[in-house]
């Protein structure tokens, strides 16, 4: 686990309308049900938090919590 995964757990904290406990496998269609409009949302707040620029393509890869913890991880590198 990073320094950035508690921070990510609160920023997605406002998305997650099922109440679910967020953990590094949680997915974010199969579990948190989040539309693409959603997901914009989400990304548009994890670039503000970190400075960091998420490329489009990526998007698709990053299926839970984890995943996109690695990839702010490498982005912010």
């Amino acid at each position: 686990m990073t320094e950035i995964l508690p921070r990510l757990y609160e920023l997605i904290e406002p998305f997650n309308k099922k109440g679910i406990a967020l953990t590094p496998s949680t997915s974010f269609a199969d579990d948190l049900e989040l539309d693409s409009l959603t997901v914009m949302d989400l990304v548009a707040n994890i670039e503000d938090e970190w400075d960091i620029n998420m490329p489009l393509n990526l998007l698709p890869d990053l299926e839970t919590i984890g995943q996109l913890d690695e990839a702010v991880g490498r982005l912010k590198a």
